[in-house]
């Protein structure tokens, strides 16, 4: 087992308040950070622009890329999402919390998570499904994440509860994972391999670190078959989605199973939840208002769209640092493509896989 720094999780009424991060936060932490205006104009130099839809900059140095979007982005996330930075679908007469807490439980019970159990949580975020799963199932979960500001806010948010003895972080790539070979019981990851331009070797190494019958469990961003390479429409969606969300690829379906195979699982199942007509609610209605709710309201495309005119006000005001707004219309970006492309049915994030460890 690695080494790791221990920390505690909130109870359940403070993990679960709807948008855990007032807008005063947001722009106090991010008057700390030095020169976010240079710092998203070079992100947009690099990465946007004209070689938006290219994949070189964005997997040849995608740990530069994955730092600077995380550094700028995570605040207004937790600010807009909460502390679970995931989608799910909805079942009617359920809220969007509790959607979030029921897709994070159904994970842990097909890895039949339980108390004195050490599982790896592969791009953890800032701790928010991990803490939920741990409190849900009694394992000891280890968060592993390459992004410094979000491990430190992570720990910044776990401080107050008395259950650290479940919760450790490791600051690290999750395609070279700090840790031994046959470290974890069970490994598990939530839409964040997609942050790697190497999805197969992620899995390489999740079954690396995994014991030897153990499960790998995910939901991931997917293609589906209804996106066409030749339609430029479908283009454009997915290079917004990408460079708006922090994404250097994203695979199809059939690519994602055969990396699984290749790294050595067994795949035990993988399923297209969005395709089951499992859900009243698609996962991104949340985005485009089409039920808006006063809790919801900062998610939806009217509530972004007055955030960030908000934003620039108080920028042009000096109140908050230049650049912010900027951080914002990128996260709206990514937003609107991410709605689009469910509309268009091209893409999901509900790509369920469960493969085991020979």
């Amino acid at each position: 087992m690695p080494e790791g720094r221990a920390v505690a999780i909130r109870p359940p009424d403070e993990r679960r308040r709807g948008a855990s991060m007032k807008l005063t936060d947001v722009l106090r932490e991010a008057g700390s950070r030095g020169d976010i205006v240079g710092r998203v104009r070079e992100f947009e130099r690099r990465y946007g622009g004209e070689t938006r839809g290219g994949r070189d900059e964005r997997t040849t140095h995608y740990r530069d890329f994955l730092k600077e979007y995380y550094d700028l982005a995570t605040d207004l996330y937790e600010f807009g999402w909460g502390r679970s930075f995931h989608f799910s679908g909805r079942r009617r007469g359920e809220s969007f919390a509790a959607a979030l807490v029921r897709s994070e439980h159904y994970l842990a019970r097909r890895l039949a998570l339980e108390p004195g159990m050490v599982v790896a949580d592969l791009g953890c975020g800032i701790g928010g499904p991990m803490q939920e799963i741990a409190r849900f199932s009694g394992a000891k979960i280890v968060g592993i994440n390459s992004s410094g500001y979000q491990i430190r806010r992570a720990e910044q948010l776990s401080q107050v509860s008395g259950l650290g003895h479940l919760l450790e972080f490791l600051e690290c790539d999750f395609i070279d994972i700090d840790a031994p070979d046959a470290s974890y019981d069970a490994v598990y990851s939530i839409q964040s391999i997609c942050c790697s331009p190497d999805v197969a070797g992620v899995y390489a190494e999740a079954f690396r670190v995994l014991k030897p019958g153990g499960c790998f469990a995910a939901y991931e961003y997917s293609l589906t078959d209804r996106f066409d390479e030749g339609n430029a429409e479908h283009r454009r969606i997915k290079a917004d989605l990408e460079y708006g969300g922090g994404v250097p690829d994203i695979p199809r379906q059939g690519e994602i199973d055969a990396a699984l195979r290749r790294a050595g699982f067994e795949l035990l199942e993988a399923r297209d939840l969005t395709a089951e007509g499992l859900f009243d609610i698609p996962w991104y209605e949340p985005l485009t208002g089409s039920r808006l709710s006063f809790t919801g309201f900062r998610r939806s495309a009217v509530g972004r769209k007055l955030t960030n005119a908000f934003l620039w006000l108080l920028e042009w005001l000096r109140v908050v640092p230049r650049g912010t707004a900027r951080v914002a219309a990128l996260l709206n970006l990514s937003a609107d493509a991410h709605a689009e492309a469910g509309e268009h049915d091209i893409f999901t994030p509900e790509y369920f896989v469960l493969a085991r460890k020979p």
